[in-house]
């Protein structure tokens, strides 16, 4: 079961009318990510937990064929919190199960978090990710046999003395059906601060996914850099298949004089003109237009775009059908919702969002 009931609300205005599990990352809706990485680790059936805008989740993963997984849908009434969620979908669940969180990019071996789970008996056993920096965490804590003794919720220097390696939750679950009975139907609970407390010591365990990547790609920030370590190859998805030797799938118009450096996908459809210059990791979706003079760098634009003569989208995003006028320069984390148009002479950086159909004339912002 995936939770995917959130509204996505720091990725906005990208996720404005889109939920984020369906936002597009790369080349393909988020969610494809994790039902890939699901079904290479042998997973046929899949049960979404919905809450902001279902339908369109629905609409756009169908039966879950494309990623190699079944889909089944269900949708809270009203948020229920994270075990409330899964009680909600008891009924399509099996004597075992894995719960996931629904924001997460990785690539860690569930396979091997399964066979850790069955061989200790555990009740529920927590996929867990080292950090560096565990102040902004809850710390999972654990004993020699791998079970949870307890947890350090954003510990200070004088709670860190003696731990030499640092795990915190990563959202993925191995859970034994009996956990649902510890859930009181129709409320709002959460598991991690009330199922996985009350299950220390009475077969919770932990496992280790060292050297996995993982990240939460909920932030700006972060979506950029997930889509730089999958063109890059840092993490291992399906998108490798579609480079060549440079990290590159250049499948639209790419004309004599542009120059494309780095790992870059430019979609079928899009034309990036004699002049322009695209410095990877980069994504230029499908029917957009880089025009001469104009400089992508370490950008996603999505479908529909059109970015004008001696125009810079530096360390942005762009959603579909956004149009930047010339010599304007989008940078710094900025963030632009569907439709936007922005005219000539513009300079939008600082982590600037413009939310969808806004449009600004030229010149009307220096930040």
């Amino acid at each position: 079961m995936i939770l995917v009931g959130g509204e996505g609300t720091r990725l906005r205005p990208l996720t404005s009318g889109t939920p984020k599990p369906i936002v597009t990352f790369v080349d393909r809706p988020f969610m494809g990510f994790m039902l890939q990485w699901l079904a290479r680790h042998g997973v046929e059936d899949v049960v979404m937990c919905c809450g902001f805008l279902a339908t369109k989740v629905k609409d756009i993963l169908g039966d879950g064929s494309e990623f190699g997984v079944r889909l089944q849908f269900v949708e809270e009434p009203e948020p229920r919190g994270t075990a409330g969620a899964l009680k909600f979908a008891e009924q399509l669940l099996q004597d075992r199960f894995l719960m996931l969180n629904g924001d997460t990019l990785t690539d860690a071996d569930i396979t091997a978090q399964i066979a850790q789970h069955e061989a200790t008996g555990a009740t529920g056993t927590l996929g867990l990710v080292p950090v560096d920096d565990p102040s902004a965490y809850g710390l999972v804590m654990r004993n020699e046999d791998a079970s949870v003794s307890g947890f350090l919720e954003k510990p200070g220097p004088d709670q860190l003395e003696g731990i030499d390696r640092f795990y915190v939750s990563g959202g993925i679950y191995v859970l034994e059906r009996q956990v649902l009975d510890m859930i009181p139907p129709h409320e709002n609970v959460s598991i991690e601060t009330e199922i996985w407390p009350a299950l220390v010591g009475d077969g919770l365990y932990g496992y280790g996914h060292d050297g996995a990547y993982w990240m939460d790609i909920g932030t700006p920030e972060r979506y950029l850099q997930g889509t730089a370590d999958i063109l890059e190859g840092r993490v291992h998805t399906a998108v490798s298949d579609r480079l060549n030797g440079d990290r590159q799938a250049l499948e639209g118009d790419v004309e004599d004089g542009a120059t494309i450096t780095g790992a870059v996908i430019v979609e079928a459809g899009a034309r990036i003109a004699a002049g322009a210059t695209v410095t990877g990791p980069a994504v230029i979706g499908a029917g957009t237009t880089v025009a001469a003079g104009a400089t992508v760098e370490r950008a996603v634009i999505l479908a529909g775009g059109r970015v004008a003569a001696d125009a810079i989208v530096r360390d942005a995003i762009l959603s579909p059908n956004v149009s930047i006028g010339e010599r304007t320069t989008v940078s710094e984390l900025a963030v632009l919702g569907e439709g936007v148009s922005v005219g000539a002479d513009n300079l939008l950086g600082a982590a600037v969002k413009l939310f969808p159909g806004t449009t600004l004339g030229d010149g009307a912002i220096k930040v």
